[in-house]
């Protein structure tokens, strides 16, 4: 499915989970930045306004995929899809979950784990050897805070993510010298669809778009790690530093995806 031609041949991001809010943001900025789009979603129908959409504002070639990270391989099957190996691969699958039926429900917990590690990593192991073979290539994965320390209000999630986030760790090491960047995203609280029922403080929030440019400022000047909103770096410093009989007694907080 293709919004647009090009004789250029222009530089392609492909983007995983590319119904969310923040995917959305993202595939708009990197559209923006003259990326030609593919998007890759477990149900690829509610992508035909997106496609719509990108074509009339920034012209680019936009093509859109069958992708389920929940599938046994976690989606791995979509990369012989692709009709070209992309030069940026960003994760924006994510799943929060409720914390109360995931301690209750082991099903419901693995599908958590599957949807913020296990799919993911699959995906990205796979591409990361194709962007090594290649020489290049950048791996964008959205984490979050709620992987820094684990918390009562969103373990199971959190230990997800903390999951991706080592693995994005090792996998930059490892390709630091095989011109592949690994870029890990941290954007604490995000005003999306999926937030948007949580009163979230707002000097801890960032909108969607505040990630996309984020995101596509640290993949120009080749960062490894970035916290969207600055000041979050000094929240979790501070979460971390809590020795851990004090930490025991502080009460759970109802957060939302971060």
């Amino acid at each position: 499915m293709t919004a647009s031609d090009s004789t250029s041949a222009p530089k392609t991001a492909l983007i995983l989970g590319a119904t969310s809010d923040i995917a959305r943001a993202i595939a708009h900025r990197l559209a923006g930045d003259g990326y030609a789009l593919q998007l890759a979603a477990r149900d690829p129908e509610r992508l035909a306004r997106e496609v719509a959409d990108i074509a009339l504002r920034f012209d680019v070639p936009v093509s859109v995929h069958q992708f389920d990270v929940l599938a046994p391989d976690g989606g791995v099957a979509l990369l012989d899809a692709l009709p070209v190996l992309p030069d940026i691969a960003v994760s924006a699958v994510g799943l929060l979950g409720d914390q109360q039926e995931n301690q209750q429900n082991p099903a419901a917990a693995e599908r958590v784990m599957r949807t913020n590690y296990l799919g993911p990593a699959a995906v990205f192991a796979a591409l990361a050897n194709r962007f090594e073979a290649r020489g290049s290539g950048v791996l964008v994965g959205i984490s979050s805070v709620a992987g820094d320390r684990g918390r009562a209000s969103n373990y199971v999630y959190g230990s997800a993510k903390a999951g991706f986030t080592a693995f994005l760790s090792g996998l930059r090491q490892r390709l630091a010298r095989r011109g592949v960047q690994v870029l890990t995203v941290k954007p604490g609280f995000v005003r999306t669809r999926m937030t948007d029922s949580l009163d979230l403080p707002g000097v801890l929030t960032a909108a969607p778009e505040t990630v996309a440019r984020a995101v596509s400022k640290a993949i120009r000047r080749r960062r490894d790690v970035i916290h969207v909103l600055p000041v979050w770096r000094a929240v979790m410093l501070g979460i971390r530093l809590i020795p851990e009989p004090l930490f025991k007694r502080l009460g759970p907080r109802n957060t939302g995806k971060n």
